[in-house]
């Protein structure tokens, strides 16, 4: 860890109030420096000041592509009628947890995120689309809301500033698929969480066919803490222009302390998991690591040891991974590989809307191919079968499920294909006892 960014492991900025007790309370909040990024803005800030100083921040969003913050709201055209925020908090990729803690402990956060962004935008009306098994959070993002109206932060004329907005939660049922920003603006609708055709994009015809921002739980929660400090103290934390500031890494698996991170962008997997993670579990090689969550492509141990790929946004590209939503699953040498892709297809084939044909058949039947290997039954074309499948999967339907499932199969096989050959040629786990028949 070279000695800028070790400096900086410390600076913890959207999670520096987990260990408050006091801070999901409006007064706790207060009394640490909450809502005031609100009061600097109104009457002080015109919206477009507000909008440059987050682009001069380098925000990218936390939730998946990591697209700049600040270039998403400009793409909202300056027009009459009302406009909306989505935000993004149906947390459902596997291996992240990040966005559930940040409603549970510090939801006036949220909040005051929210109404820097939809201040702005020229926004009057925003959405919390919370996942449906978070019940917890969204009662501690409820009882928020209910304060900041009560103290003005919320509602009509806030502050006495002349800009009003009003923030609604909304639950949703579970479906994976609307975390996808489209599915997620069809289900806010009452509709099917079914993805859109782009273009039109949310920006110009979004909910209710008006423009929409949609951003994640974390991303806006960056809000206050840039308004508070300036774009360049938040410019200055991370490896470079374009990776700025830090990240709630999620990391579970195969490590002696798995949990939540906040980290500067730029360190590295293995720093990252021999350092505040403790190493991996019981002193074990390592194997693999989903840098991202499911949807990321798989790292080999050597990607990690001697190509010590960086766990910022272009250095995960470059590796032909991604930073996804964050959530590093980290696995040893006992875990199979066969196995993980295996439950992983189940996953995305599960959460397949069925709009397109491609997807619904596609996760399936990969699904099934994998289930085989993994049952001892595989058989020799297998693996050029699933070869043949990865590219027709990807770039053919209307989200990027379809895609995620292909990227993910596609990087186990390719980089862990002796052990899928071994599955075959033995009918049996090489790491474990064989299969019944």
């Amino acid at each position: 860890m070279n000695q800028r960014l070790d400096a900086l492991v410390d600076e913890k900025i959207v999670s520096g109030r987990f260990g408050n007790p006091e801070a999901p309370h409006i007064d706790g909040y207060e009394a640490s420096g909450g809502y005031r990024a609100i009061r600097e803005i109104f009457g002080k800030l015109a919206p477009k000041a507000v909008t440059g100083i987050v682009r001069a921040s380098g925000l990218r969003g936390r939730g998946g592509a990591g697209f700049p913050c600040g270039l998403k709201w400009s793409f909202v055209p300056d027009m009459e009628g009302p406009k909306y925020l989505a935000v993004n908090a149906d947390e459902g990729e596997p291996g992240t947890f990040k966005d559930r803690e940040l409603m549970l402990r510090d939801p006036h956060q949220l909040v005051e995120g929210i109404l820097i962004a939809c201040y702005a935008v020229g926004i009057e009306k925003a959405y919390i689309y919370i996942r449906g098994e978070f019940a917890a959070p969204a009662r501690a993002v409820n009882k928020a809301l209910a304060e900041a109206y009560e103290r003005g932060y919320v509602g009509e004329n806030i502050l006495g500033s002349g800009f009003s907005c009003d923030i609604h939660t909304h639950m949703g049922a579970g479906a994976y698929i609307c975390g996808e920003e489209t599915g997620l603006i069809e289900s806010l609708e009452g509709k099917r969480g079914h993805p859109r055709l782009k273009p039109p994009f949310p920006a110009i015809v979004g909910l209710y066919g008006r423009p929409t921002v949609v951003n994640n739980v974390e991303t806006l929660s960056n809000l206050p803490h840039i308004i508070n400090k300036g774009a360049e103290w938040f410019a200055a934390i991370g490896i470079d222009e374009k990776n700025t500031g830090t990240r709630i890494y999620c990391v579970s698996g195969h490590v002696e302390k798995p949990g939540l991170y906040e980290l500067p962008l730029g360190l590295t997997l293995e720093e990252i998991i021999d350092g505040p993670c403790g190493g991996v579990l019981r002193g074990r090689a390592l194997k693999a690591v989903i840098p991202g969550g499911a949807s990321a492509p798989v790292l080999t141990a050597r990607e990690v040891r001697e190509e010590r790929v960086r766990m910022d946004f272009d250095a995960l590209a470059r590796a032909g991974s991604m930073g996804g939503s964050g959530g590093i699953i980290v696995m040893d040498e006992t875990a199979c590989m066969v196995q993980a892709a295996q439950r992983l297809a189940v996953f995305f084939e599960h959460e397949s809307c069925g709009q397109c044909s491609v997807c619904r058949e596609g996760t399936g039947w990969v699904a099934g191919i994998l289930a085989r290997i993994e049952d001892g039954h595989g058989e020799p074309d297998d693996l050029a079968t699933l070869n043949s499948i990865d590219p027709n999967m990807r770039g053919n339907t209307i989200c990027v499920l379809s895609d995620a499932c292909a990227m993910m199969f596609g990087a186990f096989v390719n980089k862990f294909r002796s052990e899928f050959e071994a599955h075959i040629e033995g009918g049996r786990c090489p790491l474990g006892s064989p299969y019944p028949a």
